[in-house]
């Protein structure tokens, strides 16, 4: 069910309230690009600024809107098991055709810690389970260790965004289980797919999602001199973006400059200062020179 180019979609705001009618738009635009999924309120999606309330109208617009068209992954992972459960919950029984759960941030866990806060929230939910592996933000790694064990013993944990920067923990990974591998870095899909993930997570998704979806498609096929294609195509917008801000700043401003959503954020996420934002828009018009348009069928 995970595979191919999934999008972490940002969260639209609007005079510091959900922009419900921007976030249809988004949807509908990623999905015309031919995306696989949605995975709302994600890091991407500045779940940590969310209430509850809010997280589950998010989560809710995207399956409206969505209707049947891709599938559904939310985030509803949080830094404490009773909520992370809580949430999930409520996710599928909005619709969510699965849940995404980042390892509990600053309450920094052991690997015992981690295993059994998310095998408490694999018995108590009746869905798919994708874990996701990011210790840049929660400042804990999923050990090897743990997420074979987690997928040895529940059979609802199918997956797992790898979003620690290294090809090699995503091979070993791959070595000691038969867990399906996401990438959770747009700048190492065509190479975690190459030592055999199924798929990527993307953020430039949001802007480009044809494009992304391309290089997806070549190197799940294959192709590789395609996909190799794709990906120098890709690499300048995706690592300079990356490099700008922390996200989802930079995706954010750029969607904004394409008239998607507007440019506002959630503290302590802030704008782009003036000089980052000339950056942006010569990464975007150097893009938009060397590309031609992309469209699916």
């Amino acid at each position: 069910m995970f595979k191919g180019c999934w999008v972490a979609l940002v969260t639209p705001f609007r005079d510091g309230a959900l922009d419900i009618p921007a976030l249809d738009r988004l949807v509908d635009s990623v999905i015309e690009g031919g995306v696989d999924g949605l995975v709302p309120c994600g890091t991407t999606g500045e779940s940590p600024t969310l209430s509850v309330d809010e997280q589950l109208r998010v989560i809710t617009a995207v399956v409206e809107r969505s209707a049947g068209r891709v599938p559904v992954l939310a985030g509803t992972g949080t830094n404490g098991t009773a909520s992370s459960l809580e949430r999930s919950r409520a996710a599928v029984e909005a619709g969510a055709d699965g849940v995404m759960l980042v390892a509990p941030y600053y309450n920094k866990p052991n690997q015992r810690g981690l295993f059994e806060h998310f095998s408490t929230i694999a018995k108590g939910v009746k869905a798919p389970i994708v874990l996701y592996n990011i210790p840049g933000r929660s400042c804990v790694e999923i050990s090897v260790e743990t997420i074979t064990r987690l997928w040895e013993r529940h059979d609802n944990i199918v997956a797992v965004k790898h979003a620690t920067g290294s090809v090699d923990g995503a091979s070993a990974v791959l070595a000691a289980s038969d867990i399906a591998v996401l990438s959770g870095d747009d700048g190492l899909t065509l190479p975690l797919i190459g030592v055999g993930a199924v798929g990527v997570v993307s953020v430039i998704a949001n802007l480009v999602p044809a494009e992304t979806k391309a290089l997806t498609d070549a190197a799940l096929s294959d192709d590789w001199p395609a996909a190799r294609s794709w990906h120098r195509r890709l690499f300048p917008i995706t690592e300079g973006m990356l490099r700008l801000d922390t996200n989802p700043i930079p995706i954010k401003t750029a969607l904004a400059m394409r008239g998607l959503i507007a440019e506002e954020f959630r503290l302590p996420m802030c704008p782009l200062d003036e000089a980052r934002r000339e950056r942006l828009e010569v990464l975007l018009a150097e893009h938009a020179a060397l590309n031609e348009p992309v469209t699916t069928s």
